[in-house]
C-alpha cells in the first residue's frame, strides 16, 4: 500500500463487509499506526465500535489471532473481537476487524486530570490485565501511555495489539524509551519480565517525564542502565513508595506477573498509611482498590471452576 493510500479516511465513510455484509460508518480517527488505522465507528443499530483497517492482511491476521486467543482464554469478560472481514475502500480490497469500543484516555492524561493518587488502582488493574495476557501465552510488547487507556473509576484496557508477540519469540514492536534493550536491562525476547520492565518505565515517564527525557538526551549508549533510572525514582517523592517494586521490575526479579501484582498491592497498602493531609489517599479510593482485588479474585475463581 502506498503512502497516499495510508491517509486517514474521511468522516462518514461507510465500509461494508465483503463476507458478513455488516456496515460501519467511520465517525473519527482514534489512532494511526504503521500497520493500520483505528476509527470510532457506528453500525446500523447505532452501536459504537472501534474498527481497525489494516494495510496488509497478514499483519492484521496476526492481531486477530491474538484477540481470538484472549477471548477464548479470558472467561467472565465481554469478547473484545466482534467481527473480521474485508471491504472495498476507494477501489481497493482492505482487511478490517471490529473491536468493542473502550472509552478512556491515555494514562498520563488521566493522571494529569484526576491526580497521581490514582496510581494504586490503575497500577493494580494494569498488572491484572497483563497477568491474563501472559497466562494466555502472549506479551504485549509496546507498553506506553498511549496504549493504556483509563476510564471511569480507574478501569484499564490495553489497546493496539499490533506489537503483541508469543512468549519466547522476539518482541515485534516497541517504543524505545520503554524498551529494556535500550536501557541495557535485558534482551528483547518476549517474556513477562519485558512487559514489567516497561510498566516501571511507564510510571517513571508519567511522574517524572521531563527528567527522564533529559536523561535519554544526556546519557551515551554505553552508560544507559537501570541504575540511572533508579536514581530518578529514589529522588521523586511520588515514586519513592513504589521504589522497591520498580527496582524489581527493572531487574527482572518477579517470578510471575501475578507476583508483581500482589507486591504492587502491598506497596500501595503501605503507602496509604496516614501522612500529611495533602498527600493522603482518600478512604473511598482505598476501598476501590480493595473492590478491584475482590472482583479480580472472583473472576479467577469462576474461570478455574469452569
Amino acid at each position: 500500500m502506498t503512502s497516499s493510500e495510508k491517509q486517514p479516511l474521511a468522516r462518514g465513510t461507510e465500509i461494508r463487509g465483503k463476507w458478513n455484509g455488516k456496515r460501519y460508518r467511520l465517525e473519527k480517527l482514534l489512532g494511526l499506526g504503521s500497520n493500520g488505522q483505528v476509527y470510532l465507528a457506528s453500525s446500523e443499530k447505532r452501536s459504537t465500535y472501534a474498527v481497525k483497517i489494516g494495510h496488509e492482511a497478514a499483519e492484521l491476521q496476526g492481531e486477530v489471532n491474538i484477540l481470538t486467543s484472549l477471548d477464548h482464554s479470558e472467561k467472565g469478560r465481554p469478547p473484545f473481537l466482534l467481527d473480521v472481514d474485508d471491504a472495498v475502500v476507494a477501489g481497493k480490497n482492505v482487511p478490517f476487524y471490529v473491536m468493542r469500543y473502550v472509552p478512556g484516555i491515555p494514562l498520563k492524561a488521566f493522571l494529569r486530570q484526576h491526580g497521581p493518587h490514582w496510581m494504586g488502582v490503575i497500577g493494580y488493574r494494569l498488572l491484572e490485565r497483563l497477568s491474563q495476557l501472559h497466562e494466555a501465552g502472549w506479551v504485549f510488547g509496546d507498553i506506553k501511555s498511549e496504549n493504556v487507556l483509563v476510564g471511569e473509576y480507574g478501569r484499564v484496557e490495553l489497546v493496539d495489539f499490533g506489537g503483541a508477540s508469543a512468549i519466547g519469540r522476539s518482541v515485534r514492536q516497541f517504543t524505545e524509551i520503554y524498551d529494556r534493550g535500550y536501557w541495557s536491562g535485558g534482551s528483547r525476547t518476549a517474556e513477562p519480565s519485558y512487559d514489567l520492565f516497561a510498566v516501571g518505565l511507564l510510571w517513571l515517564h508519567a511522574m517524572d517525564g521531563k527528567r527522564l527525557i533529559q536523561l535519554t538526551r544526556t546519557l551515551i549508549p554505553q552508560n544507559r542502565h537501570p541504575r540511572e533510572l533508579m536514581k530518578l525514582v529514589k529522588s521523586n517523592p511520588r515514586l519513592q513508595p513504589l521504589e522497591g517494586w520498580i527496582e524489581k521490575a527493572l531487574a527482572g526479579q518477579f517470578s510471575s506477573t501475578r507476583e508483581s501484582s500482589r507486591e504492587w498491592r502491598e506497596a500501595v497498602r503501605i503507602s496509604q498509611k496516614p501522612k500529611a493531609s495533602s498527600d493522603r489517599v482518600p478512604a473511598w479510593m482505598a476501598g476501590l482498590l480493595g473492590a478491584a482485588i475482590v472482583i479480580s479474585t472472583t473472576l479467577a475463581a469462576i474461570w478455574l471452576l469452569q
